[in-house]
């Protein structure tokens, strides 16, 4: 089928999957945007490309709704692996994905039905090193570093699970509210120590096993769920000394599980949906590089 797409979702945090062999034009920053549209286009909080590889078993190329690339995507990688089941480009249920951040291995597992509902990503090793995000400050490790945004002077933890992240903690026993994280999740997106960007989370602890996080993605903005910003709040909480390994995160969208090692290595383990098979019209391909 030409220009077919695969969508699905984990927790909310939905993606458009295709393959660029069976598309009539080329993904680029300005028709992925399009694409994402949830007025005039499939809409999605981005999209998944199947690319060559020979690191892996298949390859991946990530782009935000925005048109910009994301290195690396728990929830992303979760429903790339359902699609590939599901479409039969695999029937193993243990493989490899190469992605701008790293090879990781991924485990599916099967309902009554023989579905992929759910898949377990070895997100490979966190780092708090400023160089891995990177940010712009002279410290050894980004671990409860200071940070002002207008006004108000905060903490944050940078982490990078091949793609940066930071995150705050806020006081245990409140919520965040909207208002919070559309004040600060932009201002810290773009904040000048972090030259590429970078994914916010704004967190608060309510067991030493159990987090409740509110996500500002990178190119999406206010996001449902996330699985690497699940594995950097994890990550970040087990290295201050908050919660200890495995962490349930709690996110808008529902939760995930999550692994750090002694050594930080992460896993993460999750539901994944379909939503739809279909193809995109003629007529709309056409006039793509025409919509504004």
């Amino acid at each position: 089928m030409r220009n077919a797409f695969f969508k699905g979702h984990g927790l909310g945090n939905d993606y458009l999957v295709v393959d660029p062999a069976e598309l009539d034009f080329k993904l680029t920053p300005a028709r992925v945007r399009r694409l994402c549209d949830r007025h005039t286009g499939i809409g999605a909080d981005g999209v998944l490309a199947l690319t060559p590889t020979r690191r892996a078993d298949f390859g991946l190329r990530i782009w935000n709704p925005d048109g910009s690339g994301a290195e690396k995507s728990g929830n992303g990688l979760r429903i790339f692996a359902r699609y590939l089941h599901a479409t039969r480009r695999t029937r193993r249920t243990s493989f490899r994905v190469d992605t701008v951040g790293g090879v990781v291995g991924i485990e599916l597992a099967l309902d009554a039905r023989g579905v992929a509902s759910s898949a377990t990503v070895a997100m490979g090793r966190a780092s708090f090193r400023p160089a891995d995000l990177p940010c712009s400050l002279d410290v050894p490790e980004l671990v409860d570093q200071p940070i002002r945004v207008g006004s108000r002077s905060l903490r944050f933890t940078g982490v990078s699970v091949g793609n940066p992240h930071c995150v705050v903690f806020l006081q245990k026993g409140r919520d965040v509210t909207r208002r919070d994280l559309v004040e600060l999740g932009p201002a810290l997106e773009t904040h000048r120590i972090f030259p590429r960007f970078t994914n916010v989370q704004l967190v608060v602890p309510r067991t030493r096993h159990r987090l409740a996080i509110w996500i500002w993605e990178r190119g999406a903005g206010e996001t449902l769920a996330s699985g690497s910003s699940a594995c950097a709040a994890a990550c970040a909480a087990v290295r201050r000394g908050v919660a200890r390994s495995p962490i349930e995160v709690v996110m808008p969208g529902g939760s995930l599980q999550v692994e750090v090692s002694d050594a930080f290595d992460v896993t993460l383990s999750g539901a994944v949906e379909e939503v739809a098979r279909g193809q995109l019209a003629e007529s709309w391909v056409r006039g793509l590089d025409r919509r504004r």
